[in-house]
């Protein structure tokens, strides 16, 4: 149960946040082990978009929260396979794209559903085996298959740093992935316009937006340490 105290903390802090953030930029509250009723409070301090990581758990709260139908709901985790068609069901946004097998299944679902989920592909800028993603080296190769995947709206790059990286190593992953964005608008492909890059979480959403991020995605910063 959240006290009055902690929500009045909560709402201060997107408030001030907001002051902060340039308006271009979209704040996404990640509320990923939170309760519903966390939402409903950034909610009422102004938040509209909601990023969870996994698709059951989303499910759970927005069955829970049909009379504020104005949220966006961003998938920001890995997704499964078997997940698939759920998450074109119940999301309108999709960071998580991270291979060519996935895309073609996402691609299936919203065929099927009649949707077209805003996506974006999720890039690993430098080396880093424990995340998953896609190969800055390797997607150029894949961008024709991609095109062809008309039922998705793929709008941006995801990037998240490695886990132990240091400032300029952040930088170089945030930066890297705005100059791909780049070349790959320059392209000329009628499915990929990447206008948007969601890049920067609670402990680097600064230099995320000084190097370019149009989508940050905070969770800890907002609410505080999650519960386990």
């Amino acid at each position: 149960m959240t006290t009055a105290p902690q929500a009045e903390a909560i709402i201060d802090t997107i408030h001030r946040l907001r002051q902060q953030i340039p308006p271009a930029v979209t704040l996404i509250a990640v509320t990923k082990l939170l309760p519903v009723e966390v939402i409903r409070i950034a909610y009422d301090a102004g938040i509209r978009h909601i990023g969870e990581s996994r698709v059951q758990e989303a499910i759970a709260k927005q069955a829970q929260l049909t009379d504020l139908p104005d949220i966006t709901w961003h998938l920001i985790g890995h997704l499964q396979s078997n997940k698939v068609r759920k998450a074109v069901e119940h999301f309108q946004w999709i960071h998580s794209v991270d291979s060519l097998k996935l895309a073609r299944k996402l691609d299936q679902a919203a065929a099927e559903q009649q949707k077209q989920p805003q996506c974006c592909l999720q890039v690993k800028m430098v080396p880093d085996p424990p995340k998953y993603g896609f190969d800055a080296s390797d997607l150029p190769a894949l961008l024709p298959e991609l095109n062809q995947l008309t039922h998705l709206q793929f709008r941006g790059i995801m990037a998240i740093p490695p886990q132990a990286a240091d400032a300029d190593t952040i930088t170089q992953v945030f930066v890297s992935a705005r100059v791909l964005a780049e070349t790959i608008n320059q392209g000329g492909w009628s499915h990929l316009t990447l206008d948007q890059l969601s890049l920067g979480m609670s402990g680097d959403y600064q230099q995320a937006i000084a190097a370019g991020s149009t989508m940050v995605r905070l969770g800890t910063v907002l609410f505080g340490p999650r519960p386990q």
